[in-house]
């Protein structure tokens, strides 16, 4: 009995067959991706300075009306109350700590991750980094909330905070913190909007979420019009609802293609990998978040020492130094994406070049500033503080001329801190950054226990902090360069 020939490579053949065909793009998803891939290019092989201006400059906006946001809600706890003001300064450092946690330290990371993966070509990778990123915001988020809520009344207890202004700063606390998975998600979509080299729509974003923060607080907070007065509860309730519309927008914005990746095509087993990808730059970056809070948090309690008047003095200018901060994201923002992809095209020297030419950008921007208002000092407390307050003037004037002339130094090493990120390798900078708090605060609590100097040798430690957080994160870059 003989065996058909052609029937065994038949049916072998047959599961390839009748395995489904891969479903070809949509053209409005085809053309995202290559303007996509355009941008990529752009930042792979465009002229390092124009290129950088043309990306942080809306990043520089963004980032100016989002500073805005925070000294309007300064504003609004100012008319509900001392006890509100008080609140609010009680639980703003753990505001700040998440906004610098999910936009910087993890935002950075996730933007970097992706940027070196398109830099590589690997739009697969790029594409399951997405789902892998949103896990992580979700986790920090769910993380940070039950952290404040077993801890947050007896940390803020040990602040100094008692009565009513305990209670304002529970009562904003327990709206916030609950609701921060909005702004970590939105701060994570915009990274990933930021590391396909679109800076345009994070911006947009971002400025819409600031109009409608505003005015939105406010009305919950004071009760305009029909709005019901929540006061501290409303306050916080704005800022999360804001940022629920920008996590939608952009959330949207990724799910339907127009960022140039479908991540619906990343949906895949999870990957250790690309978790690590992640983590191994947000955990180290988080260190330089932590530090920058605790050493605000000591520098007012050595101020405090010297008077009300002169804890008031130096909030107005640390006010100025803290808005700073934006202004280096909006250019370091570009930076991370830059460096990112050229870090995963492997030219690392375009890379290095790109990391000194923004970074040296942001200092000489910042710098300027500061020296400004070195000089012109006035013109800024005098848009807080009355003519007759003589004592607050003083020291107000006293940190600007000793603080505010080596602002530079500051930016430089903030602007190679996310030039680290974009690289992958972000621990030299935040070991410039533990550097600065220790100087900072030891420097501080030297001068003013070992001379007569008083509050002028508290903002001459804080201006020896910043000029060594420059140098030594410009070392590291320099010795990095030479391995």
């Amino acid at each position: 009995m003989s065996t058909p020939p052609a029937a065994g490579p038949a049916l072998a053949a047959a599961p390839a067959a009748l395995a489904p065909l891969p479903v070809p793009p949509s053209p409005a998803r085809a053309t995202a991706a290559a303007a996509r891939a355009a941008r990529t290019k752009l930042l792979l092989e465009g002229p390092i300075a124009p290129t950088l201006a043309r990306l942080a400059a809306p990043n520089v906006v963004a980032m100016g009306v989002m500073a805005a946001t925070s000294i309007a809600e300064g504003v609004f706890a100012g008319l509900l109350g001392v006890s509100a003001l008080a609140g609010l300064a009680l639980v703003f450092p753990l505001v700040m700590l998440t906004q610098m946690l999910s936009a910087g330290a993890f935002g950075g990371a996730i933007s970097s991750a992706l940027a070196r993966a398109l830099g590589a070509g690997d739009s697969d990778r790029a594409e399951r980094l997405v789902w892998h990123a949103g896990i992580v915001a979700a986790a920090a988020a769910a993380l940070s909330a039950l952290l404040v809520a077993v801890w947050g009344a007896p940390l803020f207890a040990l602040l100094g905070g008692h009565g009513p202004a305990l209670q304002a700063a529970l009562a904003y606390a327990g709206i916030f913190f609950p609701g921060c998975i909005a702004v970590w998600l939105c701060h994570t979509c915009l990274s990933l909007l930021r590391g396909t080299g679109n800076m345009a729509m994070p911006s947009q974003i971002l400025l819409l979420v600031s109009l409608v923060s505003i005015p939105l607080s406010g009305a919950l907070a004071l009760g305009w019009g029909p709005f019901p007065a929540l006061g501290m509860t409303g306050l916080a309730a704005g800022i999360v609802i804001a940022h629920v519309l920008g996590a939608v927008l952009a959330l949207g914005y990724l799910a339907t293609g127009r960022a140039g990746l479908d991540p619906l095509r990343g949906l895949a087993p999870l990957q250790a990998a690309l978790f690590r990808d992640i983590l191994k730059v947000g955990l180290i970056a988080s260190l330089s978040a932590v530090q920058t809070v605790f050493t605000i948090v000591v520098m007012v309690g050595l101020v405090g020492r010297f008077g009300e008047a002169a804890l008031a003095g130096y909030g107005l200018g640390a006010r100025l130094e803290f808005l700073m901060v934006p202004v280096v994201f909006g250019i370091g923002a570009a930076m991370t994406a830059m460096v990112g992809a050229n870090t995963g095209a492997g030219q690392h020297r375009r890379a290095q070049a790109i990391a000194w030419t923004g970074s040296f950008a942001a200092a000489g921007l910042v710098g300027g500033i500061g020296l400004f208002f070195a000089a012109f000092p006035d013109l800024w407390l005098g848009l807080f503080v009355a003519p007759g307050d003589a004592a607050t003037l003083a020291a107000g004037r006293a940190y600007f001329g000793i603080a505010a002339p080596f602002y530079g130094f500051f930016a430089l090493g903030l602007g190679l801190y996310f030039a680290g990120q974009g690289a992958g390798r972000v621990l030299g900078p935040v070991l410039a950054g533990l550097a600065r708090a220790a100087v900072a605060v030891g420097g501080g609590l030297a001068l003013t226990a070992w001379t007569d100097l008083g509050l002028a040798g508290v903002f001459l430690a804080i201006a020896a902090g910043m000029v060594t957080f420059g140098l030594a994160a410009g070392l590291w870059v320099h010795l990095a360069r030479r391995r």
